[in-house]
């Protein structure tokens, strides 16, 4: 039988996979990891590092200055890393419109929480004669519902607020109801999905860096603003409370404003280490840059508040963990205690899925009217009226940006982005100091600092007129990178090499090492004109593709979820393949007794690849790019890209942007860009 070389090339691999295992066999993580699990599962034996290290501090801070010292150190942390919260100059409140219910009345208003930066919200008012005025407020955030405030279950609990003798203010999150930030020609919404648009945002937003939740903070900062303005608002007695992506916003805003009395998050609370366990990471604002590095948890929201009155909303069978939920209560009341205030913290469970459920609603409002009304009453929900879509649009066309002079997220976005360009034409630092400021952004180590690969390897094995050998770069004691070394029968000889420069070649492909393997690929091609070629899978790609569910949506690509587990680390998917193109080119020159190899990228690749020809360029002849981005403004300039977040780096526009590391590069890069198909 005579085998096809594809299929030798395939058994090859299979047989060095198969002796993987069995070097692996008495090590329990390496039995539990499989090529499409391997750079996941490095991840989260990272992140568990971090949550040991959390523990340990944990458990010895509990001196009083301590707690403080810890409080005020991750709110700084924390609004550093959103990139600032933005506070309005003027709210420039207006009320559209009043509708009547039965024991309340729903006043339609919007404000801006920056310059025609509009917010669109509900102000539920108590009926003055069963409640005489001023009332005590407590702010409604949103979870991921496209309707936003109109979605039945939020108006719902707000309605329940208003009929125990509480204001209480709904508003739209951006992306969400009347304040969609991408709209048609027709001014319909542009990007489909319940709250895909959080996570497009978040793209652009990494690369200025900001995060999504930079405009929630602020919104929900300039709501309470508001409150405190009106005459018939009690202004030091303000709630907030909000369910999923509500329950997000709820614990970062009573983690952060000291205006908030009594909080109640409900279905988000748990810890990183059950939801990496269990669902990944979620929605762009809810991944802060580094956080499980820092030490900051979800039970931080919680002590970050200690000890003003806290209501963990909770459900059974929620996707978010309730064992993750009772432990963070568990570590927050005893947190609570030492500050004498053990029973501010409490926690309702219901046996339910995910949501806002009824029973839900009425604990975190009888929760409310406990702390913010002083009074404690059984809260039971009624039949309500609930407002129409027509009855509670605020806007006059239903979307904050068909207003007159309307600017959205993505244009602060594009600012911030033509802000930061126009900083970066008048610096000038040395190229000394610039390669340090790459390498510190997109955590980089140095080509030196970085410690030689461990080799498995076949024996050479002849397929056609090529001789190939299947190797493994164990890059760290986790992560390998599958490999080919496709050699020609005749080397190129040294008056070739010094004519043609290196004649060995490094390529790695998005799609596999597979795709440039067949008959006429681009290995057998360059083999033929005497390159030495070594075609290899780079973390993330070919036989280490994350295979499964995709993290958010498909827009966000196959290795979405392993680049935000990075992110939460304090590392980038750019800087991790970065590391293995130097460590991959450095050891295939020294196997071939060359001084420099040639580069070849193409498509996501072509950032890493970019990243570190121009930080070790003495390792590189050439640098040849295939239909990757040209910039990174580019990404910031538009909401509709696709597959970038493995792309991303937190904050680099502040400091370079990718056209900054080809002039690195010089005349040694070569750009290719495959025309678009009609």
């Amino acid at each position: 039988m005579q085998w096809s070389r594809a299929r030798l090339l395939r058994f090859a691999a299979g047989v060095l996979s198969l002796g993987y295992f069995i070097v692996g066999i008495n090590d329990a993580n390496a039995q539990s990891t499989t090529p499409s699990t391997m750079v996941r599962d490095s991840l989260h034996r990272d992140a568990e590092t971090h949550f040991e290290s959390w523990r340990k501090n944990y458990d010895a801070r509990t001196d009083l200055k301590d707690i403080a010292d810890y409080q005020t150190r991750l709110r700084t942390e924390f609004i550093d890393r959103i990139g600032g919260i933005p506070r309005p100059t003027a709210l420039n409140a207006k009320i559209t419109g009043t509708i009547q219910r039965q024991g309340y009345s729903v006043e339609k208003i919007w404000f801006e929480s920056q310059p025609k930066f509009y917010v669109t919200g509900g102000l539920f008012l108590p009926d003055p004669k069963n409640f005489p005025p001023p009332w005590p407020a407590v702010l409604v955030v949103c979870g991921h519902s496209t309707e936003g405030k109109q979605q039945l279950g939020y108006q719902s609990g707000t309605a329940l607020a208003a009929l125990h003798g509480l204001a209480a203010l709904i508003i739209d999150p951006v992306g969400q109801g009347e304040r969609m930030q991408v709209l048609t020609d027709e001014g319909k919404p542009a990007i489909q999905g319940t709250t895909t648009e959080h996570t497009v945002l978040g793209t652009g937003a990494i690369l200025v860096g900001w995060n999504t939740a930079r405009w929630m903070i602020a919104d929900g900062m300039a709501a309470i603003d508001y409150l405190q303005s009106r005459n018939d608002i009690q202004g030091d007695r303000i709630g907030c409370m909000g369910n999923s992506g509500g329950g997000t916003q709820t614990s970062y805003l009573m983690a952060l404003d000291e205006r908030i009395t009594a909080a109640a998050p409900s279905c988000y609370i748990t810890s990183f280490k059950r939801l990496l366990e269990t669902i990944g990471p979620q929605d762009a604002e809810q991944n802060i840059y580094g956080q499980i590095e820092l030490g900051m948890d979800h039970a931080d929201y919680l002590m970050m508040r200690a000890p003003k009155p806290t209501l963990i909303a909770s459900a059974t069978k929620d996707f978010f963990d309730i064992q993750g939920t009772w432990g963070a209560f568990r570590d927050a009341k005893r947190l609570f205690q030492r500050f004498g205030a053990g029973r501010n913290i409490e926690l309702v469970e219901v046996d339910a899925t995910h949501g806002w459920h009824p029973m839900i609603r009425q604990a975190s409002v009888q929760f409310m009217i406990q702390h913010l009304a002083g009074r404690i009453t059984d809260v039971v929900e009624p039949t309500l009226e609930t407002l129409t879509v027509e009855e509670m649009n605020v806007t006059p066309e239903g979307q904050v940006l068909l207003l007159p002079e309307a600017i959205s997220a993505f244009d602060h976005v594009r600012q911030e982005s033509d802000r930061l360009a126009l900083a970066r034409s008048v610096a000038s630092p040395d190229l000394n100091s610039f390669r340090v400021s790459v390498r510190e952004t997109a955590v980089i180590r140095e080509l030196a600092k970085l410690p030689a690969p461990k080799i498995q390897s076949l024996p050479e094995t002849k397929i056609g007129n090529l001789t190939y050998q299947a190797v493994k770069l164990h890059v760290s004691d986790e992560i390998y990178l599958p490999g080919l070394i496709a050699r020609p029968d005749k080397p190129a000889t040294s008056e070739n090499r010094k004519a043609k420069g290196s004649q060995v070649t490094c390529l790695v492909l998005p799609e596999g090492k597979d795709t440039a393997t067949g008959a006429n690929g681009e290995v057998e091609k360059r083999v033929a004109i005497g390159e030495t070629v070594f075609v290899l899978d780079l973390r993330g790609t070919g036989e280490t593709l994350p295979m499964g569910k995709r993290w958010y949506h498909e827009r966000f690509g196959a290795n979405g979820g392993n680049a935000t587990v990075a992110y939460l680390l304090g590392k980038s998917m750019v800087g991790l393949r970065a590391e293995d193109c130097l460590v991959a080119a450095r050891w295939i020159a020294e196997t071939e007794g060359v001084e420099r190899v040639n580069l070849v990228a193409s498509g996501e690749l072509t950032i890493p690849a970019l990243h570190a020809a121009a930080l070790e360029p003495q390792l590189f002849e050439q640098l040849q790019l295939r239909d990757g981005i040209e910039s990174w403004a580019e990404v910031a300039a538009s909401p509709f890209g696709e597959n970038q977040i493995a792309g991303l780096v937190h904050g680099a526009l502040r400091s370079y942007d990718l056209p900054d590391l080809a002039k690195l590069v010089g005349d040694r890069l070569w750009v290719i860009r495959t025309p678009k198909q009609r």
